[in-house]
């Protein structure tokens, strides 16, 4: 089994206002470093449109229907200071949701050892009822309920490692001790939630790294603490909001992180995963906004994803 990339031209049509950083240009950059020889043989897919039956697993039926009915004509409409829909944007969300759930089928049905979606709009600060931070529905909320509810599956893992906090997934996630949120994350920063004190039912695991911090400080919130933890809480899934804009070259944040970094802590989950749930990873693409830095840190990602399959 082979790793299985997951992504459709419609991400590329949300488009964002000119100078906005969650740019197409971001999807390119990805994709374009996943063309590299050594990627070779991904098993490459389009992805479908999620259904309104997933997507409302997550979100209730208004927040839907005001999502897949609200992108102009023309131009863009705003959502928030940070967000907004232009005319392709109903259809990239959907494709971007859809991703996640068709991963899950694929890596349950033994097809794909594990998946990377390569999507955009990002989801993690999505809520249940609202749209922010660049993030329209949720795609890794909506891909972990999906493998809850169509496939039976119980424990359910999200390992978050995006420079800014998932309030979206948490928030989700916080009042079912069978669903397991962990997120690292520079503190203090947007969107100002996921302090060392928000615990859910146990079930969540927040580790604030302080402006300037580096691999060590960030190895060790996994290894001190959110491998641990999630190791107890015996997964048998586990997804990746992976997000790359803790590394230092990133002009969002100012966590000092490099892409070895991001190898690492891939492999280490993976590692987790083989012990726990049959190496079932889903990971699905958060922020990171230095093109470069974009790049190479989503081909130590998927590389490591790669040598696991």
């Amino acid at each position: 089994m082979e790793t299985l990339l997951v992504t459709h031209p419609a991400c590329l049509d949300h488009e964002t206002p000119p100078g906005h950083p969650e740019c197409s240009d971001r999807l390119r950059a990805v994709l374009n470093a996943l063309e590299a020889e050594e990627f070779a043989l991904l098993q490459r897919v389009n992805a479908p449109e999620a259904t309104i039956e997933q997507l409302e697993r997550a979100h209730p039926a208004i927040h839907v229907e005001t999502i897949l009915n609200g992108a102009p004509l023309e131009g863009f409409r705003r959502i928030d200071a940070d967000t907004s829909m232009s005319p392709g944007s109903a259809e990239a969300a959907l494709r971007a949701a859809g991703a996640v759930t068709y991963a899950v089928d694929e890596v349950m049905a033994g097809r794909a050892r594990n998946a990377f979606c390569a999507i955009r709009p990002p989801g993690h600060h999505a809520e249940p009822d609202r749209a922010m931070g660049f993030c329209l529905f949720n795609n890794v909320a909506v891909g972990a309920l999906h493998a809850r509810d169509a496939h039976g599956l119980k424990r359910i893992a999200v390992v978050d490692f995006d420079v800014h906090h998932g309030n979206g997934t948490q928030a989700s996630f916080e009042a079912d001790p069978n669903l397991f949120y962990a997120s690292t994350h520079q503190w203090p920063l947007y969107p100002g939630t996921g302090s060392a004190g928000e615990h859910g039912l146990g079930n969540i695991m927040n580790r604030c790294l302080p402006p300037g911090s580096g691999s060590a400080e960030f190895r060790e919130a996994f290894t001190g603490a959110i491998l641990p933890a999630l190791s107890q809480f015996g997964p048998v899934f586990i997804f990746i909001s992976a997000g790359f804009d803790g590394h230092a070259a990133d002009p969002l944040a100012n966590l000092r992180l490099t892409e070895d970094d991001y190898g690492w802590v891939t492999t280490e989950l993976v590692k987790l995963a083989n012990l726990h749930c049959d190496g079932r990873v889903v990971s699905t693409l958060e922020g990171g906004y230095d093109l470069a830095a974009l790049a190479a840190s989503a081909r130590a990602h998927v590389r490591a994803l790669q040598l696991a399959a």
